[in-house]
């Protein structure tokens, strides 16, 4: 471990050299931008009377109110209004109120509105004029909760500000800046200002009740082996934000989290983090444990609905709760699907409160306890180790832009070392792909398939930011012999034409999952043909394509098989092909 960090830190000084922008600029930015800029009032806070929705979620909290969430993925803004009308509409008739909503925007939106085109289309409309905005913000009243590609992409700024203008007043998801990458998108320095500057610009309108949204395991916190190293981050987090920028921090969690006790845990422990001052968006559903089995996904979303519910009742925290679907695995759900998911959550709620007084917290109260114990030590090593390397501690830009260069291994080898063998802290995301190795192991290493890879080249890499399945195929490869060229997450097909070209590679194994497997696929074609380079391309994870006029995405399997391509659903199928391409 030791030799690790000090590479990593030799590496790391050049990043803290790298020339940067002015924060004081960056901040008279945001305030120019600002003196332009009213507020706005959706749907939602108009009928409730509210001048945000922190005021709103204050209000529900001192009520004893659970509030709830729907995330919405239809593939353009005319059909994801009507779906939300048509929830709002059903739930209203029932006597139930939908909160807040969020919508699973094109990946594009991040990028500005002049480079959108020159990329592959994803799953998830596009807001391209102003009344596409005011759509989703006075479709129903339904609170707009606009996470996904805005805060922390090259077109923070743009997007922020339109999200204000409607009357969105929480705004994300900076989490994602440390994980994901704009489509097509390389200049880092100018992602980071940007992100850094819309924090600034959210920091303006602080006391109108505005909230910076971030969700932890859209981020590190999905790459980390411990928990306490999500922790730390949810702490560093909360020093760039409310202590340098003076925006308000929101932290979300649970869509990587399966131990109900683990859930209820972490919301006791960001309030921890949060001095007693944390007022969360939502608690998002366990989506790890979901399969293709409904009435398995119905008893799931029922054990972790319950202790969501559990520890808002013990605890409020203004987090609004996200009843999954049970088609949530296999596909984008349907209104009626977020409907029924809805109802049923209802049900789980009388349960709760009948139970709730019989409920014993203790191990909840542990976890939380030993992850901010642990936290702090982390956060206290990552703040030292950074101001080592020579970083600017009361510069946020700079930690920014370190920060998302280091990534989050190396953060982990630096400064969490200590936790990294703590197997009873490892977070739940990490004991899956674990699991999921030492599920798959016997396919792999040793035997026929193991002589068949043994010695050969592979190129493994994830065209979004799905790269779990893509991580523990890496893992095996690497176990059975082979020659391993990971690329990790968000790879672009030119970045895959051009290590292919320079690295050669016996198979590229690619996954995707974000409703542009199709068109990916063409372009990527496309390039091979242009260099005239010849492998076998195996695509897996969810080979699914948005089509216009189509609601949701389509399977394309059949096409990416005429491509020349071939497509996989899961790692027995990978190897059954890397075998016969032996």
């Amino acid at each position: 471990m030791a030799t690790v960090a000090a590479v990593n830190q030799d590496a790391l000084r050049e990043f803290v050299r790298q020339p940067l922008p002015s924060p004081r600029g960056l901040r008279q930015a945001a305030r120019a931008s600002a003196a332009q800029i009213s507020v706005g009032k959706s749907a939602f806070l108009l009928e409730q009377g509210a001048s945000s929705e922190l005021e709103y979620k204050q209000h529900a909290m001192r009520e004893g109110r659970i509030m709830y969430h729907a995330h919405i993925g239809m593939n353009d803004v005319q059909t994801t209004a009507r779906a939300l009308r048509d929830i709002h509409r059903e739930l209203a008739t029932r006597g139930y109120r939908l909160d807040r909503a969020g919508f699973a925007l094109d990946r594009r939106m991040g990028l500005p509105a002049t480079h959108r085109e020159r990329v592959a289309a994803e799953t998830g409309p596009m807001l391209t004029a102003d009344s596409d905005w005011d759509e989703f913000a006075q479709a129903a009243p339904v609170q707009p909760h606009l996470g996904d590609f805005m805060i922390g992409q090259p077109a923070s700024v743009a997007n922020c500000a339109q999200a204000l203008r409607i009357g969105c007043t929480t705004v994300g998801n900076l989490s994602q800046y440390f994980s994901f990458a704009a489509p097509g998108w390389s200049d880092q320095v100018a992602t980071a200002s940007a992100s850094c500057e819309a924090m600034m610009l959210l920091a303006e309108f602080r006391r109108q009740g505005t909230l910076l949204h971030s969700y932890l395991e859209d981020g590190y916190g999905a790459l980390f082996r411990h928990c306490a190293s999500i922790a730390a981050w949810a702490m560093l987090e909360r020093y760039i934000v409310e202590e340098l920028i003076g925006a308000r921090l929101s932290h979300c969690i649970g869509g990587l989290t399966t131990d109900p006790v683990r859930r209820a845990g972490w919301v006791f422990a960001l309030q921890e983090i949060h001095q007693g001052r944390h007022i969360g968006s939502m608690i998002y559903g366990d989506t790890l444990s979901f399969g293709r089995e409904f009435e398995h996904n119905r008893a799931l979303t029922a054990e972790y609905l319950l202790w969501d519910m559990l520890a808002q009742l013990r605890s409020p925290s203004g987090h609004a709760l996200l009843p999954l679907p049970v088609t949530e695995a296999i596909r984008i759900p349907s209104a009626d699907e977020i409907i029924e998911a809805q109802l049923f959550g209802r049900r789980v709620e009388a349960s709760a409160r009948r139970l709730y007084p019989h409920v014993d917290f203790t191990a909840a109260d542990a976890f939380a306890a030993n992850l901010v114990r642990q936290g702090k030590t982390i956060y206290a090593n990552a703040l030292a180790g950074l101001a080592d390397l020579g970083a600017d501690l009361e510069n946020p830009l700079q930690l920014l832009y370190l920060l998302k260069q280091m990534g989050a291994q190396n953060f982990e080898a630096l400064y969490a070392a200590e936790f990294l063998d703590d197997v009873d802290g490892y977070s739940d995301m990490y004991r899956l792909t674990q699991n999921l190795v030492d599920e798959h192991r016997p396919l792999f290493v040793g035997g026929e398939m193991g002589a068949r890879v043994a010695g050969r080249r592979f190129i493994v890499a994830s065209a979004d930011v799905h790269e779990h399945a893509a991580g523990a195929l890496a893992q095996l490869l690497d176990e059975a012999g082979a020659e391993v060229v990971y690329l990790g997450a968000e790879q672009n097909p030119d970045d895959l034409v051009r290590s292919i070209r320079e690295q050669g590679a016996d198979a590229l194994l690619l996954s995707t999952h974000n409703g542009m497997a199709l068109e990916y696929a063409t372009q990527l074609r496309d390039l091979l043909d242009r260099d005239d380079l010849s492998l076998p391309v195996i695509m897996g994870g969810v080979l699914n394509q948005k089509v216009e006029d189509q609601a949701l995405p389509v399977p394309v399997a059949e096409q990416i098989r005429a491509l020349g391509m071939q497509p996989a659903l899961s790692l027995p199928s990978i190897a059954g092909l890397l075998s016969d391409s032996g």
